[in-house]
């Protein structure tokens, strides 16, 4: 074999005359390369983690304060009041130490304890300012005196030019809620869900929860809250993540789109090759931690721990739980084309290969007519099934020989790439259903065509459309946003295309060709692959997705009222529900409202009661990373203050007046429940904790199985632009990325994931199932246009 030979460094023979080496300078070259790189790496990594651990200090500082400590010295002058002189006293005799080189040792070590006390000192200051949450309840853009002080003290003490990681230890902890608010906030909020006599019998549980098991459990809770970093994010990674068994497509897994209207490239390889590079930029910036962390405001730092997994990590499968493997470097990528797989290197005489170099590397695999060995093909449907088989056949035929080589190399390379070979995008005479096609291509493909345990996988369709599918235990989704607005800025406006559609660049003809990973499948196998297939197949078909762009009108217009998107679109939601449209009122005249997001999680609500002609329990993510490893909590968007409100759009009896004074209180308490799970003080992270602690202290509460166990019948989640400085929309008004979507989390519910793009755009994914009689993707897509649209109406918002 080719790539046996080139792993050879040396040969030798042995005979009567002596031992005759035979050296490989070329391959001698490459092991002086790997390792002078892998030497830079971890120096790096130690100035990397010297910088972050005195943050938000620096060595410089360090440096300053010894040479004024040593220039008041010279000076005769004693800053330490005595302290120089009681260290100098301890420092052992030595004939090589003259009395001023003791001094100044004294002066040094002096120098050094007070510049670790002020770092301490600095970082404590901090972390108490961080616990800090009272400006969550101001209005925006009425700061109070008090909150600008505040901000004032954070960017004193917060430092300059922070690193990735700078702020992780001053983060604060996540706190544990009293029980008594967490089950007062859960009976509030499934109180317009339930009838009088059910709503009894839940609050009956709730108070009988609170006042016998309740305290047990929250007193192993505050424990682990003293002594872990985060109290739920271990438990959340494991119990609801790595030990689930069922399939991760569709499932758990979720996606992200490409430029809604723009295709860079219409040449496959090319696309490829711009990408890749791109991501690979990306995952250096990362290893240098150059990435700037994400702050509120463009004060208040947010966690960054999710971004150390991004590359290099799969989820290795297990009988009853799975695990993350993540390696702290990769030096390629695997890629999958029509059944085969192929090792493609990233670096080549110790640097990074070019787009133009990756873009010949991809080429010779399109043009590769290797058939896929037996069971190859639809090899990837193992990790589209369930865990359990996946795990024993992992364990059973890839342990040894080449199905084990080949299988290291997919799960120990940076990221896995499928070049497929379908076209997508907005394409043919229904552009609209073309895109519910690229969505579905992105969120399962054929089910053996992606590897759904790979942290992420890159698509790239025959026509040079992209986007990628993202495994979801190791971050959320924010964390892929960050590097898929980097990749595509970087694929566009930095490295671009010639006008042929090529990637630029040189090319390297010494370059070792893309290897093709062997595989010895025997039939066993191939029977539970072929399980795992028809599994993950009849979970695809069964999927129901929309994908639209509301263009009538986006966030430039709510602002405009002062209002909040995320409210409105989640209203709107609730109230399309029911398919039933108000009869017209007087047009009001222009009035003011809450904030935009409110508007839109409002406007999702209104469309979901019109849909189903009911309210139901609905899921709304929202970061919890103002503390330290936060991931999630859930906002409980369906509240009595928006029931009151689509109560009031659905009875035409109701005059502009009130309907817009109930959208005001119900827009405020969305923010309110928003701002609450912000703050750690939402209601399900809390009890799934306490439903945890009870399972391994082997005692039942009715009152925790019922909560854990209530279905999520709309379950929705806003994709954030965080890095607007990448785009210039102004500029490039077509250069819009469509967000991404996921899979139903409920057999009879909706999952619905938003973007609000720029001033004028919002996009929707809509996702449910065929087999549920009472949800139709394509309908309630109709009934949040109308429900957005009605909302206008009362608003009196100008049409475009």
């Amino acid at each position: 074999m080719a790539e046996a030979h080139q792993a050879v460094a040396f040969q030798f023979t042995v005979s009567p005359e002596g031992v005759d080496l035979r050296l490989s300078h070329a391959a001698l070259k490459q092991v002086y390369l790997a390792g002078l790189r892998s030497w830079k790496k971890k120096i790096t990594r130690l100035r990397n983690s010297l910088v972050t651990g005195v943050f938000p200090a620096s060595p410089t500082s360090w440096l300053v304060m010894a040479m004024a400590i040593l220039a008041s010295q010279a000076s005769r002058l004693d800053p330490s009041m005595g302290l120089i002189g009681k260290i100098k006293e301890h420092l052992p005799a030595s004939a090589y130490l003259s009395e001023p080189a003791r001094a100044g040792l004294g002066a040094l070590a002096f120098a050094t304890l007070l510049w670790l006390g002020l770092v301490v000192t600095m970082r404590g200051a901090l972390r108490a300012l961080l616990c800090y949450h009272g400006w969550m309840d101001e209005e925006h853009g009425h700061t109070s005196l008090a909150t600008k002080f505040w901000l004032a003290l954070v960017k004193i003490f917060a430092g300059r030019r922070p690193m990735l990681y700078s702020y992780q230890a001053s983060l604060p902890r996540l706190p544990v809620p009293p029980i008594r608010d967490t089950v007062q906030r859960y009976l509030e909020s499934v109180r317009p869900l339930l009838s009088d006599p059910h709503f009894q019998r839940a609050a009956a549980l709730a108070r009988d929860f609170e006042h016998s098991l309740g305290p047990r459990l929250q007193w192993y809770l505050t424990l682990k809250s003293w002594w872990a970093t985060n109290y739920v994010s271990d438990w959340w990674e494991e119990y609801v993540y790595l030990r689930g068994r069922g399939p991760l497509m569709v499932n758990s897994n979720y996606y992200a789109m490409d430029f809604l209207y723009i295709t860079p490239t219409p040449m496959q390889a090319a696309r490829a090759g711009n990408v890749v590079h791109a991501l690979l930029l990306y995952r250096r910036l990362l290893n240098r931690e150059e990435i700037k962390p994400l702050m509120i405001q463009g004060t208040l730092p947010m966690c960054s721990a999710q971004y150390e997994r991004i590359f290099n990590t799969t989820r290795v499968p297990g009988v009853e739980a799975d695990l993350l493997q993540h390696r702290r470097d990769s030096r390629h990528v695997a890629v999958f084309h029509a059944g085969r797989f192929f090792r493609v290197g990233l670096y080549h005489g110790g640097r990074l290969l070019g787009p133009r170099e990756l873009q010949a590397q991809f080429q010779r695999i399109l043009d590769d007519p290797t058939p896929p060995a037996p069971g190859e093909e639809t090899l990837a449907a193992l990790t589209a099934g369930p865990r359990e088989p996946w795990a024993r056949a992992r364990r059973s035929y890839f342990g040894s020989g080449r199905n084990q080589e080949s299988l290291r190399a997919v799960e120990q390379a940076a990221f896995f790439l499928t070049l497929d070979t379908t076209e997508q995008g907005l394409l043919g005479p229904e552009p609209g259903r073309a895109l519910d096609q690229y969505a579905k291509a992105l969120l399962h493909g054929q089910c053996h065509d992606r590897w759904f345990d790979k942290s992420f996988t890159v698509i790239i369709f025959r026509n040079g459309k992209t986007g990628l599918n993202a495994e979801h235990s190791w971050a959320d989704a924010p964390i892929i946003g960050h590097l898929w607005e980097y990749t595509l800025a970087t694929d566009v406006f930095q490295l671009g295309y010639s006008a042929d559609g090529h990637c630029k660049g040189e090319l390297d003809p010494s370059i070792p060709p893309p290897q093709k990973l062997q595989w010895e499948i025997p039939g066993e196998c191939q029977q539970v692959i072929q399980g795992s297939l028809r599994v993950a197949q009849a979970l695809a078909d069964d999927v129901d997705f929309h994908t639209f762009a509301f263009e009538d009108f986006g966030k430039g217009l709510i602002k405009r009222c002062h209002a909040s998107p995320d409210s409105f679109i989640q209203l709107a939601l609730q109230l399309a529900h029911f398919r039933v449209r108000p009869r017209p009122t007087a047009s009001p005249s222009p009035t003011a409202c809450p904030s935009p997001d409110s508007f839109t999680q409002l406007a999702l609500q209104l469309a979901h009661f019109r849909d189903k002609g009911k309210f139901c329990l609905t899921y709304e993510a929202a970061m919890t990373r103002l503390f330290r490893e936060g991931r999630t909590e859930t906002v409980r968007s369906c509240s009595i203050e928006s029931c009151n409100f689509i109560r009031a759009m659905m009875d035409a009896a109701q005059s502009t007046s009130q309907r817009l004074a109930l959208f005001r209180v119900a827009a405020a308490k969305h923010q309110t429940l928003y701002r609450r799970a912000m703050m750690g003080a939402g209601i399900d992270r809390h009890l799934f904790c306490l439903y945890v602690v009870s399972k391994y202290l082997g005692v039942d509460s009715p009152f925790l199985r019922e909560v854990l166990s209530e279905p999520w019948g709309l379950s929705t989640s806003q994709t954030p632009i965080q890095q607007f400085e990448l785009f210039d929309l102004k500029k490039h008004p077509d250069y819009i990325s469509c967000g991404g979507g996921f899979g139903p989390v409920d057999d009879n519910g909706y999952g619905v994931s938003y973007i609000i793009i720029g001033e004028d755009l919002i996009t929707f994914h809509i996702s449910c199932k065929f087999s549920s009689p009472e949800t139709d993707a394509h309908r309630f897509g109709a009934n949040i246009r109308t429900a957005l649209l009605d909302l206008r109406a009362l608003f009196n918002l100008p049409t475009k």
